[in-house]
């Protein structure tokens, strides 16, 4: 927790190596921003066709390419400092180590609480005392 979800374009993103090498980022900056511990990893990518996403601006003047990224996070509640702090360091690693243009990228932060999560067998851990 929390779980990421990636909708990329199957086109730009069709090297296996690259989309580990996303999911590998977005794991480091969540376990610096959130301070999750270690071994907390739950990631899917969705893989779209060119004519299943479209992306636009929401008139914020900028275009996106096919690189384009979409995160959603399902997460417990989050300071907005932690928000803040993901967004711009997903970003920035985002572009240094995949070339990936910052208005490509786009992030949404769904919050929940420790009642909304089961990990297994049934129980939610958080209320269990498990987690």
């Amino acid at each position: 927790m929390p779980l990421l979800r990636f909708d990329l374009n199957a086109h730009a993103w069709a090297d296996a190596a690259r989309r580990k090498q996303l999911l590998d980022i977005a794991y480091a900056v969540t376990l610096a921003a959130f301070s999750a511990p270690t071994g907390d990893r739950y990631q899917l990518i969705d893989l779209h066709q060119n004519d299943e996403m479209l992306i636009e601006d929401t008139g914020l003047g900028f275009k996106r390419t096919d690189e384009v990224i979409v995160l959603s996070i399902t997460t417990r509640p989050r300071t907005t400092a932690e928000k803040q702090t993901f967004y711009r360091e997903f970003v920035t690693a985002v572009g240094e180590q995949l070339g990936v243009g910052p208005t490509d990228i786009m992030i949404n932060m769904v919050e929940n609480t420790d009642a909304d999560w089961s990990f297994a067998n049934g129980q939610a851990q958080f209320l269990t005392g498990d987690l």
